[in-house]
C-alpha cells in the first residue's frame, strides 16, 4: 500500500479530558488533509501525554521540558493515542492509552536527556523509541502508541487497511 505522510497545520486543543483532547487533535489532523485531498483515505493521529487530568504537551522551550521531566519523574503518567480515519466521507476516531512508569530521575539525569535534544516537538518532552527509554522502567499497553503511532488502534478501525488495494 502506498500511502503520504502529511503535515496538517491546524490550531490544536490544548487542555480538556485528555482522550477527547487526543481525539479532537487528529480529527481537526485528518479532516485538514481530506479537505485538500478528497476522495482519498486519510488517517491523524494526535498523541497526549496526561497525569490526571493535566496535560504535557510539547515543551515550548528547554526550562518548559525540564518542569515536565521533573513532574514525570518517578512516577506514572498516560500516552493517549488519538486516531481518526477519513476514508469515503465516513469519520472514525478512537483513542488507545498506554501507561508509562517513569524512574526517579536526579536533575544530572534530565540535564543530560535535555541536552540530546529529543525533546523537543515531543508531547510530555521525551521519545521512548530513542534515548528517551532510559528514562523508562516499565510501561502498561501498547508500545507504538508511545512512539507516535497506535498500531493496534489503527487496526480496530481499519483492519483491512493492509490489505492489497485497500486505500490510496
Amino acid at each position: 500500500m502506498a500511502f503520504t505522510v502529511r503535515a496538517a497545520r491546524v490550531e490544536e486543543l490544548e487542555a480538556g479530558p485528555p482522550a477527547e483532547v487526543a481525539i479532537e487533535n487528529a480529527y481537526r489532523k485528518a479532516a485538514a488533509v481530506a479537505a485538500e485531498q478528497p476522495g482519498s483515505t486519510v488517517l491523524g493521529v494526535d498523541t497526549v501525554v496526561a497525569m490526571g487530568s493535566r496535560l504535557f504537551g510539547k515543551p515550548r522551550d528547554r526550562a518548559a521540558a525540564r518542569e515536565t521531566l521533573g513532574v514525570l519523574a518517578g512516577r506514572i503518567h498516560s500516552v493517549i493515542g488519538g486516531v481518526c480515519l477519513i476514508e469515503g466521507g465516513r469519520v472514525r476516531t478512537l483513542a488507545a492509552r498506554t501507561e508509562v512508569q517513569f524512574r526517579p530521575l536526579a536533575p544530572g539525569e534530565i540535564e543530560d536527556y535535555l541536552d540530546t535534544g529529543e525533546w523537543e516537538g515531543r508531547a510530555g518532552a521525551y521519545a521512548i523509541q530513542e534515548r528517551g527509554a532510559l528514562l523508562v522502567s516499565e510501561i502498561t499497553g501498547d508500545y507504538l502508541n508511545v512512539v507516535g503511532l497506535p498500531v493496534a488502534a489503527i487496526m480496530e478501525l481499519a483492519p483491512d487497511i493492509l490489505s492489497p488495494g485497500s486505500a490510496t
